[in-house]
């Protein structure tokens, strides 16, 4: 189920809001997983049985986990193994029977249907039983909390990626309707609206032109063609997922939730380290913490770092999806995190950071190509496009108002990454005349995007396949 949809918008999300909000205080939990729980059925009714004996598992193994000494070890051993099973069975089990095919011949396909937001779950679900470990997390309180953290909807189908010890006390101590949460709440509900903007007027707009480049039954684009592609690709991915990060922030804290942050204007990093610690921060401080120091980080040499690095991207990228396209995504991004540790790549420090922004986010672009392309061949055929210039083939035309959408997009995206609007932006939130105009701003591009998607078509987030 889309937020942006108007199922949500109009019949899921206010009697949601009505039902936790009239709860007494001790029951608001209670309410918001009762809800949180028929939002995930409603869109894989059979998966939500395999979550929740999951989530059952997890919780049952969570004293284990904290018990000293070796003993503890296996349990934990167990817990991540049996959600990396999870995770493969589910996402990578027929990915895997296809490669191995050509050697083995034919063998039978699971063909089970993708539980929605199961990296996602996985990864938080791993991330409690590591943190139990080592001692950075308390148990849950009860199987009621631990549920609600696995299940809050505004988090489950594509992130922030959180930890329990994050939301622990919010869990424990839930706020009645008092006067000082209406901030708290009006700041949840125009951040919603906000993405929602960016997700209808912009990435939905943007999608239209990608899916035309991109359309695996068409004639590959000549070199306009390929490019409008990439560059419209450029713009969708961005305001599509920052728009459901602003969304799932701005929904949780109406519930009285405050989650990380998951982007800081990435389009203007200055190197792909940067890129990455501005662009879905929580899957790239996952991956820090679970994953680049448990294989030793930067502590046994330079080579092995650089070994490090690489792996992880490359396993990030098939965490985005079961493909080799993915696979090659993550290659591409963790060959720059190793030439943004070599020597001989600091030569580019001398530029001027406009110049800079602007190369990482040429190479960022063709790392949306690969992303993006169906197989391998396509991709083949785009790139082939891109780097020949004249080269006729169809021409992806485009309409005025999605011309506006992808000017708009990107453009808004370089501005605000600048040091001179972050700084206006910081003056003014001291203002509060400054502040009610922006949210008025905000409710009349909200209330336009409302109307537009009244009036579309079904348009999924990118993140949610994942």
């Amino acid at each position: 189920m889309l937020f942006s949809s108007p199922l949500f918008l109009f019949f899921v999300l206010p009697p949601a809001l009505l039902l936790y909000f009239l709860a007494p205080k001790v029951l608001k939990n209670t309410a918001l997983l009762v809800a949180s729980v028929l939002f995930y059925a409603w869109g894989e009714p059979a998966a939500v049985l395999v979550v929740l004996a999951s989530a059952l598992f997890d919780y049952l193994l969570g004293p284990k986990v904290v018990k000293p000494g070796p003993e503890g070890g296996r349990w934990l051993a167990l817990g991540v193994s049996a959600n990396l099973l999870l995770l493969f069975v589910y996402k990578y089990a027929n990915f895997f029977i296809g490669t191995v095919e050509p050697v083995l011949g034919p063998l039978p396909h699971l063909n089970l249907a993708l539980p929605l937001g199961v990296s996602f779950i996985v990864f938080e679900k791993i991330t409690y039983l590591v943190d139990l470990r080592r001692g950075e997390s308390r148990t849950a309180r009860s199987l009621r909390d631990y549920l609600l953290f696995v299940f809050f909807f505004p988090k489950v189908l594509a992130g922030p990626i959180i930890k329990y010890h994050e939301i622990d006390d919010a869990l424990r101590n839930r706020q009645d309707a008092k006067t000082e949460v209406w901030d708290d709440r009006t700041w949840g509900f125009l951040r919603f609206l906000w993405g929602l903007a960016r997700k209808v007027l912009i990435a939905d707009v943007c999608a239209q032109v990608v899916d035309r480049a991109f359309d695996p039954a068409g004639a590959t684009p000549g070199f306009a063609g390929a490019w409008i592609g990439v560059i419209a690709f450029t713009a969708q991915i961005y305001f599509d997922f920052a728009g459901y990060s602003d969304m799932a922030l701005g929904l949780a804290r109406m519930f009285g939730f405050k989650l990380r942050e998951n982007f800081a204007h990435p389009y203007g990093a200055v190197s792909f380290t940067e890129f990455w610690k501005r662009w879905h921060i929580s899957l790239t401080t996952w991956i820090r913490s679970y994953l680049y120091i448990p294989l030793g980080g930067n502590r046994h040499g330079q080579a092995r770092t650089y070994l490090n690095l690489w792996l992880c991207f490359l396993l990030s990228g098939l965490w985005h999806g079961a493909a080799w396209t993915f696979v090659l995504w993550g290659a591409w991004h963790g060959a720059f995190m190793v030439l943004d540790r070599q020597s001989w790549w600091k030569w580019s420090e001398k530029l001027p950071s406009p110049l800079r922004a602007a190369g990482v986010l040429f190479l960022v672009a063709i790392g949306w190509t690969i992303f993006r392309a169906h197989d391998l061949p396509q991709l083949g055929a785009m790139l082939s496009a891109m780097a020949s210039p004249g080269l006729e083939g169809r021409f992806v035309a485009l309409r005025s108002h999605e011309l506006a959408a992808i000017v708009i997009g990107l453009g808004g995206a370089l501005i605000a990454a600048t040091p001179l609007v972050r700084r206006l932006v910081t003056a003014g939130a001291a203002r509060p005349a400054a502040r009610a105009g922006a949210a008025v701003f905000i409710v009349a591009v909200g209330g336009l995007a409302i109307a537009k998607a009244l009036t579309t078509t079904f348009n999924p987030f990118l993140y949610f396949r994942f």
